[in-house]
């Protein structure tokens, strides 16, 4: 899914719980990220991997998003967003990561959002590379 810098991010009330792969291209303003963290947490998102630009941002913001949901107390086990950032890999070695180890996750995450953060779509090449990772 493309997703521009500072637009709304797209409806992902169908896709159930998910594990979300952000590919982050573009500068971001603090807000918008999170924002769209939020977003993702409350439509599903249980697992987040980000790369590229400011990666860790992304990371840490989902982090904040989940604590916040839960008051900054205790998080149940199936709310709980395992976050990771990778910002010294290849994109095709994130992709692997997410199809052979994130999905190993405890909760079933059977749908992979790809969310890229630029403003020129891929949307043909991204997901063929993570089919060929």
């Amino acid at each position: 899914m493309h997703l521009p810098s500072g637009a709304t991010p797209p409806d992902l009330a169908d896709v159930g719980r998910f594990c979300a792969v952000v590919v982050i291209e573009d500068d971001v303003t603090a807000e918008w990220r999170h924002r769209v963290t939020d977003h993702l947490y409350r439509s599903g998102c249980r697992y987040l991997l980000a790369w590229g630009r400011e990666c860790s941002l992304w990371d840490d913001s989902m982090d904040w998003t989940n604590m916040e949901a839960f008051d900054f107390g205790d998080i149940p086990d199936e709310d709980f967003v395992m976050t990771t950032w990778r910002d010294d890999e290849p994109l095709s070695e994130v992709f692997w990561f997410c199809k052979n180890c994130a999905q190993l996750s405890p909760i079933d995450l059977p749908q992979v959002v790809i969310l890229h953060v630029s403003a020129q779509p891929r949307e043909a090449e991204l997901p063929r590379t993570y089919e060929q990772a």
